[in-house]
C-alpha cells in the first residue's frame, strides 16, 4: 500500500445531529468522500474510522474498509491526529505494514472536483513534501479580531487599505485535503511537518457542513457544479 485514505467520521456532532451520515445530495454525507477516494488513480485502500454502527455500515456500503475507534479517542475533545494514529496502528497490525503517504479526507467537506485528490498527491510527490494543505485563495477577506474591548485588523492595515489587488495573496487551509507522510503524524503530532507544500482549491469548494443550513449550500454547490452527477458514476463502477 504505497498511499490510502484516511476518513475520521465519529457518531457525536453537536451542530448537526447524526451530520456524517446526514443526507447530502442523495447520498449520506460520509458516501461522498468514500466514493471520492476510490475514484482516485492514486489511492490504494480507503479507511474510515469511527466509533458509531450506523457509520460504520455506510462506510462498508459504499465500499470503504472500517477501523473501529476506541472511546477515549472518539469525544468532543479527541483530536484528529489522535484517530489518525490509531488508524495507522491498525492498518499496520491488519496489512504488515504502513502505506508511504496517508490522504486524510474530512467528510464533511465533500466539495471536491473529479481529479482534485490525484492532483494534490501529484503536488505532493512532485515537490517531494512531508505534508500538504488544501488551500483557498482568499484576497477580498479583510479581518478583523477583538482583544478585549478593542478591534485590530488582522490580515491588512485599515489605515492603509490601498487597492486589493496590491495585497500580498493569503490563503485560507480549506480542510479538504491533507497529506503527509506517517513519520510526520509520529514525530510531530501534527498533520503538518517541515516541507509543506500547498493545494490550490477554487473558494466555492471551502464550504463544509456543520450545520443544517449548510446541507443546503452544499446540496447547490454539487448540483450546480456537477459533482453530484460525478459521485453517481464513480458509485456504479
Amino acid at each position: 500500500m504505497q498511499t490510502v485514505a484516511i476518513i475520521p467520521a465519529r457518531g457525536g456532532s453537536k451542530g448537526l445531529e447524526r451530520k456524517n451520515i446526514h443526507p447530502v445530495a442523495g447520498k449520506p454525507l460520509l458516501a461522498w468522500s468514500v466514493l471520492q477516494a476510490l475514484d482516485s488513480s492514486h489511492v490504494d485502500r480507503v479507511f474510515v474510522t469511527t466509533d458509531d454502527p450506523a457509520i460504520a455500515e455506510v462506510a462498508r456500503a459504499y465500499g470503504a474498509e472500517v477501523i473501529d475507534r476506541p472511546e477515549h479517542i472518539s469525544g468532543d475533545k479527541a483530536t484528529s491526529e489522535s484517530a489518525l494514529l490509531h488508524a495507522l496502528e491498525e492498518i499496520a497490525a491488519r496489512h504488515g505494514a504502513e502505506p508511504e503517504t496517508v490522504v486524510f479526507l474530512q467528510a464533511t467537506s465533500p466539495l471536491r472536483k473529479p481529479g482534485d485528490i490525484d492532483r494534490a498527491i501529484e503536488v505532493f510527490r512532485r515537490e517531494a513534501a512531508d505534508s500538504l494543505i488544501s488551500v483557498t485563495r482568499a484576497d477580498d477577506l479583510t479581518i478583523w479580531e477583538q482583544r478585549g474591548s478593542d478591534w485590530n485588523s488582522v490580515n491588512f492595515d485599515y489605515r492603509n487599505r490601498g487597492m486589493r489587488q496590491d495585497r500580498p495573496s493569503q490563503y485560507i487551509e480549506n480542510g479538504s485535503i491533507y497529506l503527509f507522510t506517517p513519520s510526520v503524524l509520529r514525530d510531530f503530532g501534527n498533520r503538518i511537518g517541515q516541507k509543506l507544500s500547498v493545494y490550490p482549491m477554487e473558494f466555492w469548494q471551502t464550504w463544509e457542513i456543520d450545520t443544517i443550513e449548510e446541507v443546503d449550500l452544499v446540496e447547490y454547490y454539487m448540483t450546480k457544479k456537477g459533482l453530484a452527477q460525478s459521485g453517481q458514476a464513480a458509485s456504479e463502477t
